[in-house]
């Protein structure tokens, strides 16, 4: 747990969360994701149902940061259950971290997301130095991922990277890449 004297908030690590702070992180991940359903040609962002779901299913961890008034802040998911993904492949990652596999130390983050009011405080930090310390004493593997949108413009992927150094000795590489292209059409072929 972050150090609250110092103004970092409070993180905890749960597997299920109440009904209020499930309605309470929604509204956050729809004010926080938005933007992406016209960003990224991929759907992006979970319908309630699936993030409900998300929030009270137990193998997925939830790293909450709250406030010193107990107001939800920040949230990231982790996995190590990759069946709770379903836009990655299990066997990619049995297949190249085998090791990893056999000791159940594969883990996914699903995302991080922090109001708006707090981006520029130290609540992504807490939350992402609190899942890295775990990560490092399992001498684990985690995949993340990010959209064009997120990785071009915003340079979350760099910056993340960026921040993983700053915290632990870590490799980071991009390790796959979906491209998708779109086809407009006008009419039949010009003739020459």
């Amino acid at each position: 747990m972050a150090d609250r004297a110092s103004g970092s908030p409070a993180i905890t690590v749960e597997t299920e969360l109440d009904e209020q702070t499930v309605a309470a992180y929604w509204k956050l991940y729809r004010e926080t994701f938005a933007e992406l359903e016209t960003r990224a040609m991929a759907r992006h962002l979970l319908h309630e149902h699936e993030f409900v779901e998300e929030m009270t299913d137990p193998r997925v961890m939830k790293y909450v940061a709250r406030n010193a008034d107990g107001e939800v802040v920040g949230l990231s998911t982790l996995t190590r259950d990759l069946e709770t993904v379903p836009w990655i492949s299990p066997g990619w990652w049995a297949h190249h971290y085998p090791e990893h596999t056999a000791r159940n130390a594969v883990y996914y983050l699903g995302f991080t997301l922090v109001r708006q009011d707090q981006r520029q405080t130290s609540v992504m930090w807490s939350m992402i130095s609190t899942i890295v310390e775990m990560l490092v004493a399992e001498k684990a593997v985690c995949g993340y991922d990010y959209c064009k949108f997120n990785n071009e413009v915003l340079r979350l992927g760099p910056g993340t990277e960026a921040l993983l150094h700053r915290i632990a000795d870590v490799e980071v590489e991009a390790t796959d890449t979906q491209t998708y292209y779109t086809a407009l059409f006008s009419g039949p072929p010009r003739s020459s």
